[in-house]
C-alpha cells in the first residue's frame, strides 16, 4: 500500500538508543519528540523502501499509531510473504454469507413479532439503513487495513490501543455468543425427527460432538473451511428454490400485507432483523488471508449483500403468501413446516437438512473470525503472542481453542437470551467502528483508500445516523437482565487489558509485535505524552529481521 500522509523529518536517534525501522520515535521513554530535521531516508513507512537499521523505541503493549494525541499516519509499503493459499473471491463470497446470514432460517421470529408485513418491510428497508452501511465501511477501512487485526486495528488507529482491545474484547466477546446459537439451532432442526435431542444429557452431548467436529475444521484451514461453505450455501439455498417454483399455485399475495400494529412485539422484532443483518465487518478479520484485498473485498461484499437479502426475501415471500399466517406458529423451524404443506414431506426433510448443514457453515465461519481476530491482535501486541502461533495448517491454534471453550460455556443459553446479549455487546462496538471511520476521514481525508465510499465526510455522518439511531434504539428496548450481563461483560474488558498488562510487567506473559506487519507513523510534532500509555517491558521487534 502506498504511503498515506507525508511526515516532515526528524533529528538523528539519540545514543543511548537502540535501532529500529520506525517513523517516529515515542516520548515514553523521556527522550525529546522528533524535531523537523530528519533524514526522509531513515524510514521505511514513507518511503516505502527497504527498513534501515534504526534505534528501536520500547513501545507499550498493543501501542500503535492513533488516539490519545498521536494520529494515524498511513502504512508502510511492506507486505506479508505470499505464503499460505489466499482466499479467492468466491470463497469469500460465500464466508461473509454464512457470517451474516446463512439463508433464511431464524427469522421466522419476525413473523411472529409483527406479521407478515413488518417481517417484508423490515428485511427490504433495514439492509439500506444498516447492512449497506457497514459493509461499505467495512470495505472502505478493510481495503485500508489489510490484515487480520480488522476492526481492532481500525480502532487503535483513529482512537488509541485502549479503546482498539476493548472493540476486540467486545466483538470476540458477541462472536463467540453467537457461535453459540448454531448448535441449538441445528439441535431445533433435527429434535422432530430425533425427538430424543430435545432436551437433557442427549442435547447436551450431541452440541459438544457437533462442536468438537466443526472446530476440528476451523483447525485444518480456511481452504477447506471456504469450500465447505460454497458447497453448503448451494445446498442451503436449493430447496428454497425449488418451495418457490412448487407454491406458485397457492400463494395469495394479499396475505402479504397483513400487520396488526397493536400487537407487536418490537424487541424480538428488532433483535431478529439486527441479527440477521449484521457482522458484515466480521470478514475484515480475514482480511490478511484474502488474495489481492484491494479488488476482492469490496467485490465479495457486493455480491453477499445481493445474495443475503434474496436469501431472506424469497422465503418469507414463498412462506407468508402460500399459507395462511398463524403468527404463533412463526417460530425456529417454521419453514420446514411451510415446506411439509407446499412440497410435501421430501421437501420438508430437504429443508430440514438445509438447515442443519447451514448452522454448520455459519458456526466454521464465524469461528474463523474470531479465531483469526485473536492471531492479528496478537500480531499487534495486544495479546500474548501464543494467539500469534500458527499450526501446520496454518491456522490460529490458541484462537480456535479459546472461541470453542467459549462456545461450549456459553451453548446452554436460549436463542432468545444469546440473540439479545449478542446484539447488545454488538452495538457498542459498531458505535466505536463508526467513530474510528469519521475520525480517520475527518483527520485524514487525503490518505489513501484502494476503496472509497463516493461519499464526503459529511454525506457519510448522515449515511451513518440511521443505523446510529438504530443502534440507540435496540439499547433502548434490551431487557434489565440483557443489560445487566453484558455491561458486567464490558466492565471485564476495563480491567483484562490492565491486568494483561500487569501479567507482562511481571514477565508471566511474552507479547510481541509481528515486524512483518506495515508500521502506524506518528506526525511529528504530535506525539503521546508518557503519562498516555506508560511504558512497561520493551517489546523486542528488530526492524531488520523484515530484510
Amino acid at each position: 500500500m502506498s504511503q498515506y500522509l507525508p511526515s516532515p523529518p526528524s533529528p538523528p536517534p539519540l545514543p543511548d538508543q537502540k535501532r529500529r525501522g520506525d517513523c517516529a520515535s515515542s516520548p515514553a521513554n523521556g527522550h525529546d519528540p522528533p524535531s523537523k530535521s530528519e533524514d526522509p531516508s531513515d524510514s521505511d513507512c514513507r518511503s516505502g523502501g527497504q527498513p534501515t537499521e534504526q534505534l528501536e523505541q520500547p513501545r507499550p503493549m498493543g501501542e500503535v499509531g492513533g488516539g490519545d494525541g498521536v494520529p494515524y499516519q498511513g502504512l508502510g509499503d511492506r507486505r506479508r510473504p505470499e505464503k499460505r493459499h489466499k482466499l479467492s473471491i468466491l470463497p469469500l463470497v460465500f464466508l461473509i454469507f454464512y457470517e451474516v446470514s446463512g439463508g433464511p432460517f431464524g427469522v421466522e421470529d419476525s413473523v411472529g413479532a409483527g406479521g407478515p408485513l413488518l417481517a417484508l418491510l423490515g428485511f427490504l428497508l433495514f439492509p439500506l439503513i444498516w447492512s449497506v452501511p457497514e459493509a461499505l465501511i467495512t470495505a472502505e477501512l478493510g481495503t485500508m487495513f489489510p490484515e487480520n487485526g480488522g476492526y481492532v486495528v481500525w480502532v487503535s488507529s483513529a482512537l488509541g490501543p485502549f479503546c482498539g482491545f476493548q472493540q476486540g474484547w467486545m466483538k470476540w466477546l458477541s462472536g463467540v455468543i453467537d457461535n453459540a446459537l448454531y448448535p441449538i439451532l441445528f439441535l431445533d432442526y433435527l429434535k422432530s425427527a430425533i425427538p430424543r435431542l430435545a432436551a437433557g444429557p442427549p442435547r447436551g452431548l450431541a452440541a459438544l460432538a457437533l462442536t468438537v467436529l466443526l472446530t476440528y475444521m476451523n483447525y485444518r484451514g480456511l481452504t477447506v473451511v471456504g469450500g465447505m461453505a460454497v458447497f453448503l450455501g448451494a445446498f442451503s439455498v436449493l430447496p428454497f428454490l425449488v418451495m418457490g417454483v412448487v407454491a406458485v399455485p397457492k400463494l395469495k399475495p394479499k396475505r402479504w400485507v397483513g400487520v396488526d400494529f397493536h400487537n407487536v412485539d418490537w424487541n424480538l422484532y428488532l433483535n431478529t432483523l439486527f441479527w440477521n443483518l449484521n457482522y458484515w465487518d466480521s470478514i475484515s478479520t480475514l482480511a490478511g488471508e484474502v488474495s489481492n484485498p484491494a479488488k476482492t473485498l469490496p467485490r465479495s461484499l457486493f455480491y453477499a449483500v445481493i445474495l443475503v437479502v434474496s436469501a431472506y426475501l424469497f422465503p418469507l415471500f414463498v412462506g407468508t403468501g402460500a399459507l395462511p399466517v398463524d403468527r404463533d406458529e412463526w417460530a425456529d423451524g417454521y419453514f420446514s413446516d411451510v415446506a411439509l404443506a407446499v412440497g410435501g414431506l421430501w421437501l420438508s426433510w430437504w429443508v430440514r437438512a438445509a438447515a442443519a448443514v447451514s448452522n454448520m457453515g455459519m458456526f466454521v465461519a464465524e469461528m474463523s473470525s474470531d479465531s483469526y481476530q485473536l492471531l492479528g491482535m496478537a500480531e499487534r501486541g495486544m495479546l500474548p503472542e501464543a494467539f500469534a502461533r500458527r499450526s501446520r495448517h496454518g491456522t490460529p491454534l490458541l484462537g480456535i481453542l479459546f472461541s470453542a471453550s467459549g462456545v461450549v460455556l456459553l451453548s446452554w443459553l436460549s436463542f432468545q437470551e444469546i440473540v439479545a446479549a449478542e446484539n447488545f455487546l454488538y452495538c457498542f462496538g459498531m458505535l466505536m467502528e463508526f467513530a474510528a471511520f469519521v475520525r480517520l476521514r475527518m483527520k485524514h481525508p487525503t490518505a489513501a483508500r484502494p476503496y472509497k465510499i463516493p461519499l464526503g465526510t459529511v454525506g457519510c455522518v448522515l449515511m451513518l445516523v440511521p443505523p446510529t439511531v438504530l443502534i440507540l434504539v435496540v439499547l433502548a428496548l434490551s431487557s434489565l437482565n440483557v443489560a445487566l450481563v453484558s455491561g458486567g461483560a464490558v466492565a471485564l474488558g476495563l480491567v483484562l487489558r490492565p491486568g494483561l498488562q500487569w501479567a507482562e510487567r511481571r514477565r508471566w506473559l511474552k507479547f510481541s509485535v509481528n515486524p512483518e506487519l506495515a508500521d502506524f507513523c506518528t506526525v511529528a510534532g504530535e506525539t503521546t505524552n508518557a503519562t498516555d500509555h506508560p511504558p512497561i517491558r520493551d517489546l523486542e521487534v528488530n526492524s531488520a529481521r523484515n530484510l
